[in-house]
């Protein structure tokens, strides 16, 4: 590879790990912000059951004859709310997704627009690791936000007003993406790279 194509490369990595260092942010904001969204689901969900599994008419309440009608339409309308805050936050997710996907895809356009030598790729030295692991930690990072996303996106396409039981379950099943152990990873890969970012 050409000192040139090296240079290129180097600066299309620190843009590429400097995205994913403020889009971490980004993300980890946005999934706090979802999970009592999500809770809030699963609230309205029990509050739907626990309604249909009532006779209001065998009740003190059935003077108000339009009653349930009316505590339908309002869990209707809360429920609605929620998904539209949810698919919102969904949205943000999908642009933290495309802005960490268009970096990495340009760090490896440039690396294949050159001809690389082994030696160095794999070279190392004190304030930077090799090419090729930076290009690996990259493309793990990648992998990571659109697994999450699709999976996220997915388990809210699941989520129908009439179906109590899907909307109960949702915020556990939400929480159970969590993927800490490859946070934790990507954290690990900005750590790494410290040092290389700052000797531009």
């Amino acid at each position: 590879m050409s000192q040139i194509g090296l240079t290129q490369l180097h600066q299309a990595i620190r843009k590429a790990f400097q995205c994913i260092e403020n889009n971490q942010k980004t993300w980890r904001t946005v999934l706090e912000e979802c999970a009592p969204l999500m809770v809030s689901l699963g609230n309205l969900a029990q509050q739907f059951i626990a309604l249909s599994k009532v006779d209001l008419s065998k009740t003190p309440l059935h003077v108000f004859p339009d009653l349930e009608e009316k505590l339908r339409f309002k869990l209707h309308h809360a429920t609605d709310t929620v998904m539209n805050k949810l698919n919102e936050k969904l949205s943000r997710l999908q642009s933290v997704r495309d802005a960490v996907s268009s970096q990495v895809t340009s760090a490896f356009q440039i690396q294949e627009q050159f001809s690389l030598d082994l030696a160095v790729l794999t070279e190392r030295s004190a304030s930077a690791p090799s090419v090729a692991d930076m290009m690996q930690w990259l493309q793990d990072a990648d992998r990571h936000y659109r697994q999450q996303f699709v999976k996220r996106k997915a388990l809210l396409l699941t989520l129908r007003p009439d179906d109590f039981t899907q909307m109960e379950s949702a915020p556990e099943r939400w929480k159970s993406l969590d993927s800490t152990k490859e946070e934790v990873r990507i954290s690990d890969a900005l750590c790494r790279v410290s040092f290389f970012m700052e000797s531009q």
